[in-house]
C-alpha cells in the first residue's frame, strides 16, 4: 500500500486525484501547504507527494534535498499552466500531473512507487513451492532473507509476506539501499533530530520508526556500507535506533526483511559483510529461482503484464500470437522478470493488429555463448551467438564499448537508473558518475521516466 502525501485544496480538482489513490488502495495524508507538507514527511514519511503548482515546489524539493529526505515529487496542475509545469520539473519534480487527473496514469505512478500489489503470478511449481513456504513463515516475527538475481521480483515476495503476516495492517515500508549516498541513507534508516548536520532544521522519523507496527524491507543490503550494518545489527538486536544527533535511543517495532542479489555468505568471506548481521537477517532464507529456471511462468506473467500496460496507457488489450510466444519461450531472458515486463511494456506501445505478434517482441541481444534453456524433458540447445561477435569490437576502445553497452541498456530499462545497474552489475553510484561523464562529453544519456531530455537525474 502506497503512502501518498497530498499537498493542496481537496475542494479542487486535486481532490479527483485524491480520491483516484485512495481507490487504488492508497493511504492518504493530506497538508494545505508546501511547509506543512514538510512537516508531515519528517514526521511520517510518505512513499510519493503529489504536490500543486500553486505552491512553492522548488522550494519543497530544495528543503527535501537539504534535510536529506528521499521522496518523489510529482507537481500537478492545469495543463495549459505550461510555465508551471517547466518550473516545476526545472526544480526537480519526477513528473507533472495534468489536472483533471487520469486514473490509469496515477495507477502507474502508485504502482512505481508501491510495485506490485497483487498476489505474485506463479505457474511453475518450484515457484509456488516457494510461495507456500514464504505464506508459511509470513505468521511469524522472524527476520527473512530474500536471495535472487536482479529483476527476478524480490520486493514484490516482500510485499507478500508483508500482506500475510499479523502486521499486515501496518506500513510497509522498503528502501534500496544500493539507491542513497551512504549519508543520506543514514538518515533514511535512523532519522535526525534538530540540528544533527548542516540542513537539519527540524527533526525527522527515519524508515525505522515510519514501519513502526509493520515491516521494513531493506533492499540490497550487500550493498550497505559496514559502518551501517553495525547500527542495522544493534537495531535488530535491541530494538532501539538513535537518530542522527539524538541523546537517547528510540525504541521501535519492526520486523526486517532483506533482499540482495549477492551471495551474502561469500560476501562474509571476503570480509565485506558482518556474519553476525548476515545469521541475523537469514534466520529464514528464500530464493527466488531464475526465470530460465521456471519457465512455465514465462507466459501468464507476459499475459498479465501485457493487460497491465495495456490498461495503464488506455489502449486495447491485445493477447500473444502463437509466434510471439514461442519467441518468448525461447529467450534465456538474463534481466529475469523486470526484463520481461519491460519487453511486454514495449510491445504492447509498439504492437498493431487484434494481437502482440513478433515483430513487437524487441528483445535485449543475447550474451556470447548464452545457452538456450530447452523446455522441461528436452536437452539444452546450442549456444546462441552473440549479434555482436567478440571479433567485431576488436580495434574499439574499452571506454568506447563500456559506454554503448551503458546506454543500451539504460534504453532498454526505460531510462530506470536502479534496474539498469543491477542488469549491468554495477552501483547505481558509479552508473550515475558514468552518466555524468558521458553528458559532460556532449553525449546523448536516456532521460529520467516522466523528466524531459534535457533535465539532470535528481540524486
Amino acid at each position: 500500500m502506497a503512502r501518498v502525501l497530498i499537498i493542496g485544496s481537496l475542494e479542487a480538482e486535486l481532490g479527483a486525484a485524491a480520491r483516484i489513490a485512495a481507490a487504488r488502495g492508497a493511504r492518504l495524508a493530506v497538508a494545505e501547504g508546501a511547509a506543512a507538507g514538510l512537516a508531515r514527511l519528517r514526521g511520517e514519511g510518505a512513499d510519493l507527494v503529489l504536490c500543486d503548482v500553486v505552491h512553492d515546489v522548488a522550494w519543497l524539493i530544495g528543503q527535501l534535498a537539504n534535510e536529506r529526505i528521499a521522496c518523489p515529487v510529482v507537481a500537478c496542475g492545469r495543463p495549459d499552466d505550461a510555465e508551471g509545469a517547466v518550473r516545476a520539473i526545472r526544480a526537480g519534480a519526477k513528473e507533472f500531473l495534468p489536472l483533471p487527473p487520469d486514473a490509469d496514469l496515477i495507477a502507474a505512478m502508485l504502482q512505481a512507487v508501491a510495485g506490485e500489489p497483487d498476489r505474485p503470478v506463479v505457474r511453475d511449481p518450484a515457484m509456488a513451492a516457494l510461495l507456500g513456504r514464504a505464506e508459511q513463515v509470513a505468521r511469524a516475527e522472524a527476520s527473512v532473507l530474500i536471495t535472487g538475481e536482479s529483476g527476478t521480483g524480490k520486493e514484490v515476495l516482500a510485499r507478500h509476506i508483508h500482506a500475510a503476516s499479523r502486521r499486515a495492517r501496518g506500513p510497509f515500508v522498503a528502501l534500496n539501499c544500493a539507491a542513497l549516498p551512504e549519508t543520506l541513507l543514514e538518515s533514511e534508516l535512523f532519522g535526525h533530530e534538530k540540528g544533527a548536520f548542516s540542513g537539519a532544521v527540524a527533526a525527522r522519523k527515519g524508515k525505522f520508526e515510519q514501519a513502526e507496527g509493520g515491516t521494513l524491507l531493506l533492499d540490497e543490503i550487500g550493498e550497505m556500507d559496514p559502518r551501517l550494518q553495525a547500527k542495522i545489527l544493534r537495531a535488530i538486536q535491541e530494538r532501539e535506533i538513535d537518530r542522527l544527533g539524538g541523546a537517547a535511543p528510540v525504541k521501535v517495532d519492526v520486523r526486517i526483511l532483506a533482499a540482495t542479489h549477492r551471495d551474502l555468505a561469500a560476501e562474509v568471506a571476503a570480509g565485506r559483510f558482518r556474519e553476525d548481521l548476515y545469521f541475523r537477517l537469514a534466520v529464514v532464507r528464500l530464493r527466488i529461482p531464475p526465470l530460465r529456471e521456471r519457465r512455465e511462468d514465462i507466459l501468464p506473467l507476459a499475459r498479465h503484464f501485457a493487460e497491465r500496460y495495456a490498461r495503464a496507457n488506455g489502449l486495447p488489450p491485445r493477447g500473444l500470437s502463437p509466434a510471439a510466444e514461442a519467441l518468448l519461450l525461447r529467450h534465456a531472458w538474463p534481466g529475469n522478470v523486470r526484463e520481461l515486463e519491460n519487453t511486454l511494456h514495449r510491445a504492447v506501445l509498439l504492437a498493431e493488429g487484434p494481437a502482440i505478434g513478433p515483430e513487437a517482441i524487441d528483445l535485449l541481444d543475447p550474451l556470447p555463448a548464452a545457452r538456450v534453456p530447452a523446455p522441461a524433458g528436452q536437452p539444452a540447445g546450442p549456444p546462441q551467438q552473440a549479434a555482436q561477435p567478440v571479433s567485431a569490437l576488436v580495434g574499439r576502445r574499452v571506454e568506447e564499448v563500456e559506454r554503448d553497452l551503458i546506454i543500451e541498456t539504460l534504453s532498454h530499462c526505460l531510462g530506470n537508473r536502479t534496474r539498469a545497474a543491477e542488469m549491468l552489475g554495477i552501483s547505481i553510484r558509479t552508473l550515475r558518475n558514468k552518466l555524468h561523464e558521458y553528458r559532460a562529453a556532449g553525449i546523448a544519456v536516456p532521460p529520467v521516466p516522466g523528466q524531459p531530455p534535457c533535465a539532470l537525474p535528481a540524486g
